[in-house]
């Protein structure tokens, strides 16, 4: 159990460290399916293969080594089909070995479709679609049934071939034994005893062959965890990295491109700076690559060309926990843990105080609703948090940013989908928070930044326009059109006519 639990926590740990492309291309269930159901495997193997493996070689020496003191030459007879034995097994291990990954495989993307399903489960019945997903469940189930049935003939075919071939290796001794008695070269009891000890010697190669399924298995979840442990990180960190107690907050990005995939590059010869204490909107269409600067900035990837630097330093040259902890970052759709309010707004950083948490929620609004529920940051919260509104878990995704006092703030859509009210609230957290640091803010809602110090309009990638908002609006742009989308009535009692 010791080891099964050491090699949990290494996978997790190798998991947690792991890039956020990683992640973009492996389902959760996946990765889910590999830490437990492929470990349990693993556990069955040295709990029911290997210690009975032990025990049955022992006995397989013992009886060899009494058989050859007896009668060497009826021992030879005796192992004529022993390699048939070794055929049947390697042509069993050839063959359920790319059933047993198949199997491994066709699991992960039932438990894949398993966590989305449940978790989007508002959306299937608010449409009424239960039996479309339950179509789409049934056909990765009934593949995962067909892999079953593949591994279960293979493995009907193997265990009875075992017992033929112990059979005919019986059949052929008492033939051969047979003959020998007649001919007075052996003594009857020593043929009767011979029978005895091929039956105890093929006794623990029927209970290998037993054991052999659940060992394949084995070998295949550890092929699968092997893949895991071998994912690298392609961000690292310089050696040696730069140690930063402190940042400004000055921003640079020189000339920056990006791409998720090969050449599709998302960013385009992206160049702007930010000082420090500044707070800067980033707007544009969906899909333009708002999101994306700001998560080269947090350096979860790594740019194709180009140069972002922090305070004059190459974040390439900076460790990346340092980094990563110098950013506050609120995003539209904020998660929570099933765990107290407490530890949400921590994240079980000890370094964090109760008092600390505290003043954090006090400060961004969030107190009040708080200590309306019993245990007040005590209160351990369902699933992902969902008996609370948008606002007030977006709140609490403040209080968190504020604990860790970072020295550069990110809002992404902070203020989207939420009530009047709430926005009130989440617009004076705003203030408080961008006091002070480097904010940038990722906004649809234009009368949200209007107050910005700088605003960077992106189009498909390339920085089309840099200025305040009352300079855009002169200049009539991109980001002119977008305002006036949203708020036409405002523009004509602020415009001159043409």
């Amino acid at each position: 159990q010791k080891v099964i639990y050491n090699m949990r926590e290494h996978l997790f740990k190798h998991i947690s460290y792991l890039n956020l492309k990683y992640f973009d291309s492996n389902p959760v269930g996946r990765l889910v399916t590999r830490i437990t159901n492929d470990l349990t495997n693993i556990n069955e193997m040295y709990t029911s293969v290997l210690l009975t493996l032990v025990k049955d070689s022992l006995l397989l020496v013992g009886i060899l080594t009494i058989m050859l003191k007896i009668d060497r030459k009826l021992t030879l007879v005796s192992l004529l089909t022993f390699p048939l034995v070794v055929l049947a097994t390697y042509l069993f291990r050839r063959n359920i070995r790319p059933i047993q990954r198949k199997l491994k495989l066709r699991l992960a993307i039932i438990n894949a479709k398993l966590s989305e399903f449940i978790s989007g489960m508002n959306i299937i019945q608010i449409f009424a679609v239960e039996d479309k997903f339950l179509k789409n469940f049934q056909e990765s189930n009934d593949s995962y049934l067909s892999a079953t049935l593949e591994d279960i003939r293979v493995y009907g075919v193997f265990r009875p071939a075992m017992n033929l071939i112990y059979s005919f290796g019986l059949i052929v001794l008492l033939l051969y034994g047979s003959a020998q008695v007649m001919n007075y070269t052996i003594q009857l009891g020593v043929l009767i005893a011979f029978t005895r000890y091929i039956k105890q010697f093929y006794q623990p190669i029927f209970d290998f062959s037993e054991k052999f399924n659940i060992m394949q298995s084995a070998m295949a979840s550890a092929e699968r965890m092997y893949l895991i442990e071998q994912t690298d990180n392609p961000i690292k960190n310089a050696a040696p990295a730069k140690d930063i107690k402190k940042i400004k907050g000055e921003i640079c990005f020189k000339n920056v491109w990006f791409a998720y995939q090969a050449e599709d590059y998302v960013l385009k010869d992206v160049s702007f700076e930010i000082k420090a204490g500044e707070t800067v909107a980033i707007v544009g269409h969906t899909g333009s690559g708002k999101t994306t600067i700001t998560n080269l900035i947090s350096r979860f990837y790594d740019i194709n060309r180009g140069q972002i630097t922090i305070d004059g330093i190459d974040i390439q040259q900076l460790d990346k926990k340092q980094l990563r902890r110098h950013i506050g970052m609120v995003l539209q759709d904020v998660y929570l843990f099933s765990d107290s309010i407490k530890e949400n707004i921590r994240l079980y950083d000890s370094k964090i105080s109760d008092k600390r948490v505290i003043e954090a929620a006090q400060y961004v609004n969030a107190k009040p609703f708080i200590e309306a529920l019993d245990g007040q940051f005590n209160y351990v919260l369902k699933e992902r948090g969902a008996e609370f509104s948008v606002g007030q878990r977006q709140l609490l995704s403040f209080a968190r940013a504020l604990a860790y006092n970072p020295s550069i703030l990110i809002l992404d859509e902070a203020t989207s989908s939420i009530d009047s009210e709430t926005e009130m609230l989440i617009q004076d957290a705003i203030v408080k928070l961008a006091k002070k640091r480097t904010s940038i803010v990722i906004a649809h809602r234009l009368s949200t930044i209007v107050n910005a110090d700088k605003i960077i309009v992106i189009n498909n990638g390339r920085i089309c326009e840099i200025g305040k908002h009352d300079e855009l609006i002169k200049n009539r742009g991109l980001y002119y059109d977008l305002y006036r989308l949203q708020y036409s009535d405002a523009l004509d009692d602020t415009l001159p006519a043409d």
